[in-house]
């Protein structure tokens, strides 16, 4: 699961760690729900087909911000030291992602829809042919997520569990 959202500041962003962002019981945050849509390839394509620019795998450099880097396993022996429900195994994750990633997916015009959620349907990692009707709505919602993450000088998070 791919939650995107927008909150005022990192440690807004981080409450509640466990919780879903895209959740219509609890509307604490302004979110999308992207289900298999991951921040470094699935959305770095979508970035790079807005800007016109090739796909990297750099695209995209997130801030992790959840589960703090600073406390996570530096060796395989410590990752295998880690208890099996520990966040650094299991979830959730929260990253931060770039303003320009913000703003590039705040700039699609309308004129663009059709043609972005295409060529984006043809990329590989979605393994098989998504519905283009499904992209182009999931566009449109980052689109206005990140429109209202620029007015109000927010980032936007991806609240990710596996």
């Amino acid at each position: 699961m791919y939650d995107y959202y927008r909150a005022a500041d990192r440690q807004a962003a981080m409450a509640e760690p466990d919780r879903a962002r895209a959740v219509s019981t609890s509307p604490a945050f302004d979110a999308v729900d992207a289900k298999g849509i991951d921040p470094g390839v699935i959305l770095g394509q979508l970035v790079a087909l807005i800007r016109d620019v090739p796909y990297d795998l750099d695209l995209i450099r997130t801030i992790t911000l959840y589960p703090p880097p600073e406390g996570g396993p530096n060796s395989l022996e410590e990752w295998e030291a880690l208890p099996e429900d520990s966040p650094y195994k299991e979830g959730p994750c929260i990253e931060e992602l770039p303003a320009d990633i913000r703003d590039s997916l705040a700039s699609v015009p309308d004129a663009r829809l059709a043609d972005l959620a295409e060529r984006w349907g043809q990329i590989e990692e979605f393994f098989g042919r998504p519905d283009e009707g499904y992209l182009t709505t999931l566009i449109v919602e980052l689109r206005d997520l990140a429109q209202r993450a620029q007015a109000e000088d927010q980032m936007i998070y991806c609240w990710t569990c596996v």
